[in-house]
């Protein structure tokens, strides 16, 4: 991530007295915010990611007395199924949802998309602009403009157009909402908000016997030293030196980093750690508090940022092991607006009572990616859910005092994201047919962090959501019974037990050629080993290519460009009208048909050319095949980053989800439920959006094609 630098690094502009042109916001903009009346509907809309109606009606069934809220919810209006996007991928769907549109309207087709020239991937929700820098002496450098982050999606917001209209709208860490649209009202960035240090955020592990063979990589870990009871050669490792030349091995600047002392005190079994002159003190089995740190790219203070990290520790004897997260961007003191009003994210982490004190800003709080590398043991990791989870709940009630003390009504919207993300990676214990379930540990005790006595790891995905009914009676409590309340969620979940890698079967059936000389990717497991991806591609022989979850593209003429730093033809080769037809004719035959030696299972469900199922100005854009997997499978991790492995099905073992939605549409519908009767018929995200509007009489936007869902 590249910080916009006119948000971090004024002070330097200033000194050296350069012409800084604000970016302006969208209130620089000159949206009006008088509100038009003082008495429009109140709406509530609470979207949890990822429940799926039918555990969510198995759950009430089971658990009668921990599901009483989402029961009486059910028996006045009942359960609904909402058709989810296609790609059913959190950005796409709630992208949908956002703008009413369908992706060919907004232009988010999945987490990844891919680069023209490289063919390599893309963050989806978010574009930067080219950056500029004057070399100066030894390895600095002058950011002069560009580099800024910007949205990548086309049209407008609901709540855009509710502003428009003078209605208020609370909007609260909805997805895909970085940087932050602003609304009548608060509104707060949430999934595929950056954190400081990177995109997706990186954790760091402190170790006095690091692993030998692990799936951390090695910027993860720190190997520490313990001399007369202090570690004094860790850090914690901040954004990038935007004033630092790119490093040759990393292509990234060098990270700006914090000193960070740690105090070992084995006799009482605890340590204090102290970063930028505060100090916690930690035992095992023990989070920290958020802490905040300053990062400084130059002497002086002259360009300073803040961020704030959390700590766990593990074990202080045989072996010092502590967990550091991601450093967030401080909401006291954003680097980069995550609320608009810019100033509400400090309200917000204000201490209690004013307000719930500092919080994760980054947008995948839960760190599936500690988990996956087994920095964190999946019970350590539900206890870090539960942290996020926890955050969730006070911020709701932040949300619903603000909004139940206004006079005006209007639209209040609010994320939970912990079904989602836990059951991505904690699905295989509650699932006996996972190849990576573990007997064992699903009968252990899990009460601990369930707090329902005799609850064990195999009931997880139950407990999550028995963990979100008490959430829809605090709810209840505040709202009056003129309120509208909708739940809703982006999709469902299914199992995940087999990966299907698209390049390698691309590779294996002819439509995608290495380069000569190069070879196929060995098994891991082979001494020989080395990864293989898309640059290792003979683009002058290759037809067809994927990236991203759900993604194919062909290698079309004229589209697909040649990278001028490298000596060989890049351009496309695949001619457009009847030879791209064809060919895509031909691997949807073909991909619809392939079944699993293992068990005889169909592998893909369906796949969707994007010029028969998209509408509008992006379409261009979008992979020329979503491919929807069937219920189990789905694109290998790998194989999404454009990693050619070397099987083409295999098990879903090790660290990855195991649960998923990366699939068919059909097979993850979402979960539509409210205090007033649904319509009949069926109704998806792009629906609910025009019923958002149509409450307060604001007509559909362009591209909106949706219908009423709620009497």
């Amino acid at each position: 991530m590249r910080l916009p630098r006119w948000t971090t690094y004024p002070a330097l502009a200033m000194i050296l007295g350069m012409i800084v042109i604000a970016v302006p916001t969208r209130r620089d903009a000159g949206l009006d915010r008088t509100v038009t009346a003082p008495d429009h509907p109140r709406v509530v809309v609470i979207g949890i990611d990822g429940m799926d109606p039918e555990i969510l009606q198995e759950t009430i069934q089971l658990f009668p007395d921990r599901m009483r809220n989402f029961a009486k919810l059910a028996a006045e209006q009942g359960i609904h199924s909402l058709g989810t996007s296609n790609p059913p991928q959190s950005p796409v769907a709630w992208s949908n949802f956002i703008t009413g549109r369908n992706p060919g309207g907004h232009g988010i087709y999945d987490f990844i998309h891919r680069d023209l020239t490289t063919r390599m991937a893309l963050p989806s929700t978010t574009k930067s602009t080219e950056a500029h820098e004057l070399s100066l002496w030894s390895d600095w450098q002058l950011p002069l403009f560009g580099g800024d982050t910007l949205s990548n999606r086309t049209g407008d917001t609901f709540w855009g157009l509710l502003a428009k209209a003078g209605i208020p709208a609370d909007v609260w860490r909805i997805p895909a909402n970085f940087p932050v649209e602003e609304s009548l009202g608060l509104s707060f960035s949430g999934m595929m908000t950056p954190a400081l240090d990177s995109a997706y955020g990186k954790f760091t592990f402190y170790t006095t016997n690091p692993p030998t063979d692990s799936r951390i990589s090695e910027h993860k870990i720190q190997s520490v030293t313990v001399r007369n009871g202090v570690i004094s050669n860790a850090r914690v490792d901040g954004p990038p030196n935007a004033f630092k030349e790119l490093d040759e091995k990393t292509h990234e600047p060098p990270a700006v980093t914090v000193p960070l002392k740690i105090f070992v005190d084995e006799a009482n079994d605890a340590a204090a750690v102290e970063l930028d002159g505060r100090v916690v003190v930690l035992r095992p089995g023990e989070w920290s508090e958020f802490v905040p740190a300053t990062f400084s790219s130059l002497p002086m203070s002259l360009a300073d940022v803040t961020g704030i990290v959390r700590f766990y520790l593990r074990s202080v004897t045989p072996e010092f092991e502590m967990y550091a997260s991601p450093v967030n961007i401080d909401p006291s003191a954003p680097a980069a607006p995550v609320s608009e009003p810019a100033d509400a994210s400090a309200e917000l982490a204000a201490p209690a009572p004013e307000g719930i004190g500092p919080y994760y800003t980054q947008g995948m709080a839960e760190d599936v990616g500690a988990l996956k590398a087994e920095v964190l043991t999946p019970p350590e990791f539900m206890d870090q859910a539960q942290l996020v989870h926890d955050e969730s709940t006070r911020m709701l009630d932040y949300a619903l005092d603000h909004y139940v003390e206004k006079q005006a009504g209007g639209l209040l919207f609010f994320y939970f994201s912990s079904v989602d993300l836990c059951c991505h990676m904690m699905w295989r214990h509650s699932d006996e047919q996972h190849p990576h379930h573990d007997k064992v540990f699903a009968a252990q005790d899990s009460s601990k962090w369930s707090q329902r006595p005799g609850s064990t790891w195999k009931d997880t995905v139950h407990d999550l959501y028995m963990r979100m009914d008490p959430v829809i009676g605090r709810i209840h409590e505040r709202l009056d019974s003129d309120t509208t309340l909708i739940l809703m969620s982006d999709h469902g979940f299914a199992p995940y037990r087999r990966k299907f890698s698209l390049n390698t079967w691309l590779l294996e059936n002819g439509y995608l050629v290495l380069k000569d000389g190069a070879a196929k990717e060995l098994p891991e497991t082979d001494p020989a080993h080395r990864e293989v991806y898309l640059n290792s591609v003979d683009w002058s022989k290759t037809r067809a290519y994927g990236m991203g979850f759900q993604g194919l593209y062909l290698n079309l003429a004229g589209r697909e460009l040649d990278d001028p730093h490298t000596p060989e033809n890049e351009t496309g080769i695949v001619q457009s009208g009847a030879e791209a037809d064809a060919l895509l004719a031909e691997l949807k035959t073909k991909l619809e048909a392939i079944v699993d030696p293992k068990d005889g299972g169909r592998v893909v469900l369906r796949c969707d050319l994007a010029k028969s199922i998209y509408t509008g100005e992006r379409v261009a854009d979008a992979p020329d095949i979503v491919v929807g997997y069937n219920a189990d499978y789905g694109n290998s991790d790998e194989a999404s980053v454009g990693r050619i492995p070397d099987q083409v099905l295999s098990d879903n073992l090790g660290g990855t989800f195991n649960g998923s939605h990366l699939m068919a549409p059909e097979v993850v519908q979402g979960i539509l439920m409210s205090n007033r009767p649904v319509r009949p018929g069926a109704h998806g995200l792009e629906d609910l959006t025009v019923d958002l509007l149509e409450r307060y009489g604001v007509k559909p936007g362009p591209g909106m094609n949706g219908h009423p869902v709620i009497q």
